[in-house]
Order: C-alpha cells, then structure tokens, then sequence
C-alpha cells in the first residue's frame, strides 16, 4: 500500500500516526511483515504530488492512503482504479469529487469533515471572549474547503454581531505578511480555518498573533497543541484511526465491499491551558484540556 501526505505538517501528521496504530491494531504492520508502505511527502508541491501518485500506479499499489485534501484529489483524479483512502479532508461534495449525479467515485473511501460545526467553532469566541468585536482571518481562495469555510465564518459572525476581516492567502510564504496586514487592522481575535495553507504556516501565525496578544480560536482542535487558545472540531489522531479501521476492513476482505466515504465521528472542545492563562481565560467544564 502507500501513504502520500500532501505536505509536512505537525497537525495532519496526527491523523497519520492515528491510521496506523488502527492498522496495527487489526495486525497490520511493516514489522511484523504483514504489509509493505511506499511513503510520499509532497512537501506542498503539486508537481511532486502528482508525480507521487504515478509512482504509487507504477509499482501496482492495492492502496492509496490520502492524507489532506490535495492528496485525495489528486490521487482520484490520477487513478479510477486503485482504491484511495481519505482523511484530513471535505466531502467529496465540497472537494468537487462527485459526477453529475453527485455520487462519489466508486473507489474512494474513507473519511471526511463537513462545515456542519463550522457555527459552533465560532461561538467559542464570545464564550470565552465576550467583549470581542472584531475576528481576523486568512484563506486560500484555491482550495474548496477554504472558501466554504469563510461563507460559514461569515454567516456566524453576523449572528453573533461580530466583524469579520478576511484577507486572501495564496501559499504559506505570503502568510507572514498577509498576517501583519491583518493585526494592522486591530482585530481582537484570529480565526483559523480549516486551511492547508494555515496549516502549513501556523506557527508563524501564533507567533504573530502572540507579539500583538491576539488569541486564536480555530475548528481543528489539532491547532490547539500548536498555540490557538481553544478549538471545537475533529480529533486528528481519531480522524485518522477511523480511516485507518476503514483500510484494515479493505486489507482483510480485500475489496470494497461496504466501504464509502464516511463523516468524522468525534469532535470535541478543547483548550490550551498555557495559552488561556496567559490571557487569563478560564474555560468551563464543557472544555477539555489539551493533552
């Protein structure tokens, strides 16, 4: 089998570490000889993502395990075939995977996020932060998830009667600047979204946003360990040991019989406790804290 990730990172690399410890669990592992994995990093670069996937065609994979939305793309639009395994990304709606008739393609699997929790994430910054006007954000205009996620940030934010700025970013070397531009425009908290590009470049984020002490609130509870103050979201590692009980079921029957792109099961509320007494922020019972 092989696992390509789309690029290095601290976060999606969780729901990696989750797909094979599910994997390992069922019996599956290169120790004991049970499975052999070809692994590719893109380092989020397209051109050797795609030349990833030709390789993994080449070598005549039985899986393709597809860590991060640019993974899952690609990996389908290169092979109709081999079956491919997604985690850390949308539904195949969102990531504009389905035909005419919006079915899925019939050989991918695996497990998705929706924007269904998108409207709770945002909630967090008026619990926590009541007197809180004005929420800053980035996003890559290139990528599905991104834009669906702002239209949502938007929606909540006028609910709440919050300001929402946000500023197009189109890869993670322009973040730094995009991120100034933005804490010039005195927002009271950042917002991170379910953004590779965000991922990418997060820890330049919090540093910013620390030198101005503007928190970060986000919907990847993955961001938290990485310095956001507190998230509602996917569990990273649980993301991917879901996944990674998906391929165990297709390594065993050695079909995919049953299997089909499957939501997210447990999101969950959680806080870094450095981060919150620096602010000197308390979150209620409701939150879990980082561990």
């Amino acid at each position: 089998m092989a696992f390509l990730d789309a690029f290095q990172d601290e976060t999606i690399a969780q729901a990696k570490t989750g797909f094979f410890d599910a994997l390992n669990k069922e019996g599956y592992n290169e120790h004991g000889g049970t499975i052999k994995v070809i692994y590719r990093n893109a380092q989020g670069d397209i051109p050797t993502l795609t030349q990833a996937v030709d390789y993994f065609i080449s070598q005549k994979v039985d899986l393709i395990a597809a860590n991060a939305t640019l993974s899952t793309i690609t990996a389908v639009q290169k092979t109709k075939t081999i079956p491919v395994c997604m985690m850390v990304a949308p539904s195949p709606q969102m990531a504009h995977l389905t035909d005419a008739q919006d079915n899925a393609p019939t050989n991918l699997f695996g497990v998705y996020e929706t924007l269904g929790y998108i409207d709770t994430s945002v909630t967090l910054i008026k619990k926590l932060l009541p007197n809180a006007k004005v929420v800053g954000t980035v996003f890559n205009q290139s990528e599905p998830q991104s834009q669906a996620a702002l239209d949502e940030i938007k929606k909540e934010c006028e609910s709440l009667g919050l300001t929402l700025i946000a500023l197009p970013v189109n890869n993670s070397s322009e973040t730094q600047l995009v991120v100034k531009a933005l804490l010039d425009k005195n927002i009271d908290v950042f917002f991170a979204m379910p953004d590779n590009t965000i991922f990418a470049s997060f820890e330049t984020i919090a540093k910013s946003c620390g030198d101005k002490k503007i928190p970060i609130f986000t919907s990847e509870a993955g961001l938290v360990k990485r310095g956001a103050l507190a998230a509602y979201g996917a569990d990273m590692y649980q993301w991917g040991y879901q996944a990674g009980e998906q391929a165990a079921q297709f390594l065993k029957q050695g079909n995919m019989n049953g299997l089909k792109p499957e939501l997210v099961k447990i999101r969950k509320r959680v806080y870094n406790p450095t981060v919150a007494q620096q602010y000197n922020i308390t979150p209620d019972s409701s939150f879990q804290v980082l561990k």
